[in-house]
C-alpha cells in the first residue's frame, strides 16, 4: 500500500475502485474496503486487469453547515492508514484542501438533483450540506478517475444523491452501495459514536429498535408513529422519522422499495440511521 498527497502520483491508476471518507475510520469503513477488494481480486481472478483500490481521506469543510462540528471532526491519520492497509487498500490518497480546492480557481457546485432539494430530510436540517457532497464528490471524481466508487448506506440520502449526481451528468463511475455495519446493540457504527457517553451508548441503541419497530408495522404512517414513539419513550430528542421510497425519497408508492429513515439529537451527538421498509 502507498499513501500519496500530490495528485501527480495518481497518474496511471484511473480505472480503479474508490472508497472516499472523511478518515477517522471504524469498520463500517473497513467493510467498505473489504469490498473494494473482494471486487478487485474477483475481476483479476477472472482474467481481467488488475486494478487499483483507492481510498481518500480527506475532512471535507464544504460540506459542514456548522463550523463546529467540522473543527471537533477526529483526525486519526496513523489508525485510518493501518486499517486501509489492513483491508487491502492499494492506495491512500490523503489530499490537501488546496490540492482539492485550488486557490484562485473555483470548483463548481453541481446542479443538485431533486433527493438533494426536495425530501425534506437531511437538506432540511443542513443547509448547503450536499451542495459541498456533490462538489467534493464530483471533484475527487475528477482527480481519481474511478470506474467504480463505493458509499455506505448508513447515509441513504447521500447515497441516493451521489448516485442521482452521477447519473445526471454522466460522470461514467459506477456507484455502489455498501451496508451498514453495526454494532452488537445494532447501533450504526459511526465516526460520531465516539463523543456518546457511557449512557448515551446505551440510549443510542433506541434507534434501531425504532427502525425495527417501524419495519414490522403495515403502513407508513403506523411506521413513522412507531419509530417517534420509541426514540421519544427512550429520550432522544427526533428531527425525523420518516418512510419514504427508497430511490427518490418521496412517498411510498405501491410495489416499490421503501426505507425508513430516522434522525435524533443524544446531548451534543447527532444520530442518523435507515433500514429497509418493511422489514426485510
Amino acid at each position: 500500500m502507498v499513501t500519496i498527497t500530490d495528485v501527480t502520483q495518481l497518474e496511471g491508476r484511473e480505472g480503479g475502485i474508490f472508497v472516499p471518507t472523511m478518515g477517522a475510520l471504524h469498520d463500517g469503513h473497513g467493510s467498505l474496503i473489504r469490498d473494494a477488494a473482494r471486487l478487485r481480486d474477483a475481476e483479476t481472478a477472472a482474467g481481467g486487469q488488475r486494478r487499483d483500490v483507492v481510498v481518500s481521506i480527506f475532512v471535507n469543510r464544504t460540506q459542514f453547515n456548522d463550523p463546529a462540528d467540522y473543527a471537533r471532526y477526529p483526525k486519526t491519520l496513523d489508525a485510518d492508514l493501518a486499517i486501509c492497509k489492513a483491508c487491502g487498500a492499494d492506495v491512500v490518497f490523503v489530499p490537501e484542501h488546496e490540492t482539492v480546492y485550488p486557490p484562485g480557481q473555483m470548483v463548481a457546485v453541481p446542479a443538485l438533483p431533486a433527493a438533494a432539494r426536495l425530501p425534506r430530510l437531511e437538506d432540511a436540517l443542513r443547509p448547503g450540506h450536499f451542495e459541498g457532497v456533490c462538489q467534493v464528490v464530483r471533484r475527487l471524481f475528477e482527480l481519481v478517475r474511478p470506474a467504480r466508487a463505493i458509499f455506505g448506506e448508513k447515509d441513504w440520502q447521500q447515497l441516493v444523491v451521489i448516485s442521482a449526481m452521477t447519473a445526471d451528468l454522466g460522470l461514467g463511475v459506477e456507484i455502489i452501495p455498501g451496508p451498514t455495519i453495526r454494532e452488537f446493540d445494532g447501533l450504526a457504527m459511526s465516526s460520531r459514536n465516539r463523543f456518546l457517553t457511557a449512557s448515551e451508548r446505551v440510549t443510542a441503541s433506541a434507534l434501531w429498535r425504532a427502525l425495527r419497530a417501524a419495519g414490522a408495522e403495515a403502513t407508513p404512517e403506523r411506521g413513522e408513529a412507531a419509530m417517534a414513539d420509541l426514540v421519544r419513550g427512550a429520550g432522544l430528542e427526533i428531527q425525523y422519522a420518516a418512510v419514504r421510497d427508497a430511490q427518490t425519497l418521496g412517498p411510498v408508492a405501491a410495489g416499490r422499495p421503501a426505507r425508513a429513515l430516522i434522525a435524533c439529537r443524544l446531548g451534543a451527538v447527532r444520530l442518523i440511521d435507515n433500514a429497509p421498509w418493511p422489514t426485510d
